[in-house]
């Protein structure tokens, strides 16, 4: 009787041991950790510029919902808003509005833009984007979400939004 209780003690005191050891054991760093700490460092190209409007300044030019479409704003932060365009409960596009102080190459992409939507300068980004520059700052983005969402589509949400109010804002 008293070999057990001296084999469960003995058990005990071992696995402690064991579990001390294995928690207090430094860990090797991953083979990602040293990337992690480098880019969390890094300033270049994560900041929003300190000027940059504020997103939910923007709310207010997206277009209304109606006939059909739901609009749900998803995503709001310094330099950027984002909506969803639903229609029957499925995502159909995305609204974007954002200020490219922050990443003035994209302002520069409109310089040779030969089309124009609403007066604005206007450019197809792959077979799913169509997007204006106005004011040479704010750049407004339709994306397609589903097959039936068309180029034409596209162009005619863009043509909704609030543009010339856009334009005014400082």
């Amino acid at each position: 009787m008293n070999f057990l209780r001296v084999r469960r003690i003995f058990a005990v005191v071992l696995l402690s041991l064991l579990l001390l050891t294995t928690a207090c054991t430094p860990k090797e760093p991953g083979r990602f950790d040293q990337v992690q700490q480098e880019s969390s460092r890094q300033k270049a190209g994560q900041a929003v510029a300190k000027n940059a409007t504020q997103g939910g300044e923007f709310n207010k030019f997206f277009p209304p919902a109606g006939n059909g479409y739901e609009r749900v704003f998803t995503q709001e932060k310094k330099g950027f808003a984002e909506a969803k365009l639903k229609k029957d409960g499925k995502d159909m596009a995305m609204l974007a509005i954002s200020d490219t102080t922050s990443t003035p190459t994209t302002a520069a992409s409109y310089a040779n833009s030969t089309k124009k939507i609403a007066g604005y300068p206007a450019r197809e980004i792959g077979n799913t984007q169509t997007a204006v520059l106005v004011n040479n700052r704010y750049q407004v983005k339709v994306l397609s979400r589903s097959p039936s969402f068309t180029a034409s589509d596209r162009e005619a949400w863009l043509q909704k939004f609030n543009l010339n109010g856009l334009a005014r804002l400082k």
